[in-house]
């Protein structure tokens, strides 16, 4: 019997067959329309009007809010059109759909029902191309040249900060309850990796705990940041890209944590 919910988010009305092939569950999100195969983000309670600011995060809310009690599996999961959960990452012939298919995950076995979540592998912010943060960011950080040229020196913050507005971390931090506030700070100023792209698995009720924590923070940090001056795509996403680092730290401090590979393949690639 299949343990595991998994929800595929996608922009491209075109990928619902596909997403229902590989038994995943298609949602869509943007201006586009979508067939009534999608699930969205815009019905009942929500904060659809947001998407383009939290990212997939206005599909997690709506879930939280509207589609939870409808989630009948111990495990639930998300994914995106061109990012999913694989149990190889060295996988032969990935153009090939059958192959594609056969790698994903679609249920929790034996050997990880131990475990409270699934992340994704690590990325270190270390190995980021320094030809890229001189490109970029050469003149914001000329003041402290050992963390350009020492990798380390880029810890989480340093890499928060090039890329979202220097100090934003700091606000944000400010506005978390005093469980997480000192946590996750020490998280973010001394560790140099963290499980990527917002992609998660884990029982349901985590998932509720983790929504009840994630939500409120985030309404605090629109106080600060709000929308109308947040330009450029590091800034405009700043509400996910904390959550992502958020996420990370998290899981990783209150659950027993598995991480598998994360493969890209873009669904259009199959049509």
């Amino acid at each position: 019997m299949n343990n595991l919910t998994i929800f595929c988010l996608t922009l491209n009305p075109d990928h619902g067959s596909l997403i229902k092939n590989i038994s995943y569950k298609p949602v869509g999100l943007g201006s586009k329309k979508f067939s009534k195969d999608f699930l969205s983000d815009n019905l009942g309670s929500n904060i659809s009007e947001k998407n383009s600011f939290y990212g997939e995060y206005t599909f997690h809310y709506w879930v939280w809010k509207n589609y939870f009690d409808n989630i009948n599996t111990e495990w639930v999961g998300f994914c995106q059109y061109r990012k999913f959960f694989s149990l190889n990452k060295n996988i032969k012939n990935l153009d090939d759909f059958n192959n594609f298919n056969n790698s994903l995950v679609k249920n929790i076995t034996e050997e990880y029902k131990n475990f409270d979540c699934i992340l994704g592998e690590k990325f270190s912010v270390e190995n980021y191309k320094l030809s890229k943060i001189l490109k970029n960011h050469f003149f914001s950080f000329i003041t402290d040249p050992k963390k350009l040229f020492n990798k380390k020196k880029r810890n989480l913050k340093f890499h928060f900060d090039l890329f979202h507005g220097k100090g934003n971390l700091d606000q944000a931090i400010n506005m978390l309850d005093e469980e997480n506030k000192n946590d996750f700070k020490e998280f973010m100023y001394t560790k140099t990796s963290f499980n990527p792209h917002n992609m998660f698995i884990c029982k349901k009720d985590v998932l509720k705990k983790y929504y009840e924590v994630i939500f409120p923070w985030l309404q605090k940090c629109e106080k600060i940041f709000g929308f109308n001056d947040l330009k450029g795509y590091g800034l405009t996403r700043i509400y996910g890209f904390l959550a992502e680092r958020f996420l990370s730290y998290w899981f990783n401090k209150n659950f027993k944590i598995k991480e598998l590979p994360i493969i890209f393949k873009d669904l259009s690639d199959y049509r």
